[in-house]
């Protein structure tokens, strides 16, 4: 990893306000779009850029706003990767969060959002905390070849479970749905009985597939040739040099989502789940005798 001193750490886009302290990741998902050359990385992937002056400029931004609202984290570059192991620089952003009574909206796939579970709880009681996991495999072993530097699916929904006995929402990212390798109807189920069990509040996915871009498409491919030896062909077969890869058996697999989710209260519309996350909670106003 090698440290930079930003201008700025947050974001607006289509009214959300997002946040990122890290650049690059450690957690090696074969299909991370976030590998793309539009992002125009200077610096290899893996090779972590952090801002370290990130919680000084979140405290200066959060001081100066004038409108409390909810901050995303965790699109581009998960929060708790394992250098945030040693540098806790996200609990140090939560906590300026705390302060100023703003939300939060935070995404991972690791089990070291456990560490400050008392800080996300704090926030929710006082504003709002909704925490976002992704999970695409409920096989661990195969969740092991597509996922491999992080914890397994199982550990994921464990996450969900502790969240949910502490009474913070969670939503989760079904997605990527890889074609030929977790577009069965086995997996979809398995993942969505157990985000019911757990209690999320909602499911987000675009289509049951997946989406290359140049730089991204380079690095998946190579995986699947080591991985997975002769599907690198099917796929160029298949979808050419597209963008979107749409399972074909995406059909399926999206009327099974969304009847799922209507049988068990969940929201299966992205743009609902968007709402909800972006949504900061008013406070009542109290009235005392001093209002008559």
């Amino acid at each position: 990893m090698h440290f930079v001193d930003a201008k700025g750490i947050l974001n607006t886009n289509g009214g959300r306000v997002g946040m990122n302290i890290y650049r690059g990741c450690s957690h090696g998902c074969i299909y991370c779009d976030s590998r793309s050359s539009c992002y125009q990385f200077t610096h290899k992937f893996e090779d972590i850029e952090v801002k370290r002056n990130a919680p000084e400029l979140l405290e200066k931004a959060l001081k100066s706003k004038r409108n409390k609202c909810m901050i995303g984290t965790g699109s581009m570059s998960d929060p708790y990767m394992h250098c945030e192991e040693e540098l806790k620089l996200t609990g140090q952003c939560l906590k300026i969060i705390k302060k100023y009574g703003f939300g939060i909206a935070i995404q991972t796939k690791s089990d070291r959002i456990l560490r400050d579970i008392d800080l996300l709880d704090e926030i929710n009681k006082e504003s709002k905390a909704v925490v976002q996991m992704t999970l695409t495999t409920y096989d661990d072993d195969l969740c092991k070849i597509l996922e491999p530097n992080v914890c397994n699916t199982k550990r994921r929904i464990e996450v969900l479970e502790i969240m949910k006995e502490r009474g913070i929402p969670t939503i989760v990212w079904l997605t990527p749905i890889l074609p030929f390798i977790n577009d069965t109807e086995e997996n979809v189920s398995s993942i969505l009985k157990e985000c019911a069990r757990v209690g999320v509040r909602g499911i987000i996915d675009f289509g049951m597939g997946l989406t290359l871009r140049d730089g991204d498409r380079e690095y998946y491919y190579d995986a699947l040739d080591k991985n997975f030896p002769g599907l690198k062909d099917k796929y160029i077969k298949t979808y050419g040099n597209s963008y979107e890869l749409p399972s074909p058996k995406s059909k399926e697999l999206i009327a099974l989502l969304h009847k799922f989710c209507d049988e068990n209260n969940m929201m299966s519309d992205p743009y609902e789940c968007f709402n909800f996350m972006q949504e900061f909670p008013q406070k009542q106003h109290q009235m005392s005798i001093f209002d008559l």
